[in-house]
């Protein structure tokens, strides 16, 4: 649903840096110098960030009836 706050393979803190990621690939720069930019070098981190899909908002439109 959103990003973990650190990594599940390695335990490095990584939730901080989703929103600048996220700002870099709008402006069209290649996800993996974004990455490098932010310090993402084990491949834990950087599948995280590659495999994630954020789906808060589709499950906000659903409500306990």
């Amino acid at each position: 649903m959103i990003i973990p706050i650190r990594c599940f393979s390695c335990g490095k803190p990584v939730g901080h840096l989703w929103e600048e990621y996220q700002e870099r690939i709008a402006k069209g720069e290649d996800a993996k110098k974004a990455m490098d930019a932010l310090g993402l070098e084990r491949y834990c981190c950087r599948g995280l960030f590659i495999g994630h899909v954020d789906l808060i908002d589709t499950a906000g439109e659903f409500r306990k009836g």
